[in-house]
């Protein structure tokens, strides 16, 4: 258990690393260090490490470990998946929604300048796609459908089943950014018809700087980076082995704790929102009630949207880290959320959402410390 005088609720911005993967990892970052592509004994050691971790990291998926390439984070492995894809099968037409992640939005819009033709779905009020609105959108030229599992702001999940086997069924690929679902929630390849799916290890209690990309068996795809020819060619570079030992640790935690750990955080999750909602009436939930994951909410308060920065802040300072969305826009806090202004929030809402999300090593004592500490900030 990590103990801390402060209480972290940004869990999908990033987790704190468990102390179990940093023992795996411990060993490589000093006595074996050998370069995996050596021959000799130090680069065996090293070479062995890797391929234990990309079988946890399969086993997690429901995969084969000749379908993992790993790469230095989630973005890089959206950006594979995209780019690679779209090399491999050039004048197609690619599909997206407009609530991805800038991984892949803005990967999108550099197909666009490249001239590739690009559909961005819409989503509905709860955040999720419409699978008629895919099933419309598709073209003789469409070659790849790129869509989140998870929301990374709202936490609201897609249905990613649904959608992929639209995208099978015409003939297309279908890329599931799932760096705020996996470990989190089940996603067996050997049954969802997903063919690439993007993943990153500090989103599941493991190192920073590490990620990974499921390709499925026959699936076509170009690399980014040049080089040695690691990584099956894909993704040339001197392997990461700690952070790589690292990412299949916490592969191997996620799969042997994730029925027990998901229930834990839903009841965490409801005690919450349920324990908020009664001693804040003005605050509401955004996104759908439900099919959301399962330590997170996204809230607003009625009246009080302006405020949230400021809340965030007197939080802060009261041993409280929360968010109000995603990481990687923190630069563009004053702005609208693009997220929430394509959910059809207005713009005052759309800059106003705090964003809570629960992890491995919060607890009920914790939850209700917070409730108390917000309702005395807002009434």
């Amino acid at each position: 258990m990590i103990m801390s005088a402060r209480i972290y609720f940004d869990n999908s911005a990033t987790t704190p690393l468990d102390p179990q993967v940093r023992q795996a990892m411990s060993p490589f970052l000093d006595a074996v260090y050998g370069n995996p592509s050596s021959m000799h004994r130090e680069g065996l050691e090293a070479r062995q490490a890797v391929e234990y971790a990309r079988s946890q990291v399969a086993a997690l998926l429901g995969a084969n470990g000749d379908e993992i390439i790993f790469t230095a984070s989630g973005t890089e492995a959206s950006n594979l998946a995209l780019w690679g894809t779209v090399q491999a099968q050039l004048g197609c037409h690619v599909i997206t929604t407009t609530i991805e992640h800038p991984a892949v939005l803005q990967t999108c819009r550099a197909l666009a300048s490249a001239g590739i033709e690009v559909t961005r779905l819409p989503v509905g009020g709860d955040g999720i796609v419409d699978p008629a609105a895919l099933a419309v959108a598709l073209r003789p030229t469409t070659r790849l459908v790129s869509v989140m599992a998870a929301n990374n702001v709202v936490g609201t999940l897609q249905p990613i089943a649904e959608l992929a086997l639209i995208t099978r069924n015409h003939g297309a690929v279908f890329h599931c950014d799932a760096v705020q679902a996996v470990g989190k929630i089940p996603l067996d390849m050997g049954r969802l018809p997903v063919d690439l799916l993007s993943l990153s290890a500090h989103k599941f209690h493991g190192p920073k700087g590490v990620g990974a990309l499921y390709i499925r068996k026959g699936v076509r795809l170009s690399p980014l980076i040049h080089g040695g020819g690691q990584e099956k060619g894909l993704r040339s570079a001197t392997e990461n082995v700690a952070g790589i030992v690292g990412l299949g640790a916490a592969a191997a935690i996620a799969a042997n704790g994730m029925s027990a750990e998901t229930a834990r955080l839903v009841c965490l999750r409801d005690r919450l929102l349920d324990r908020l909602l009664q001693r804040i009436p003005q605050a509401y939930l955004i996104g759908h009630r439900y099919r959301r994951l399962p330590g997170h909410l996204c809230l607003g308060i009625d009246g009080r949207e302006g405020e949230t920065i400021k809340l965030l802040m007197a939080l802060d300072d009261a041993g409280i880290a929360v968010s109000t969305g995603s990481a990687c826009s923190a630069s563009h806090g004053g702005e609208p959320s693009y997220i929430l202004s394509a959910m059809g929030y207005d713009p005052l809402r759309a800059r106003g959402s705090l964003r809570i999300t629960l992890g491995r090593f919060n607890t009920e004592k914790e939850v209700d410390h917070f409730i108390d500490v917000i309702a005395a900030q807002i009434n």
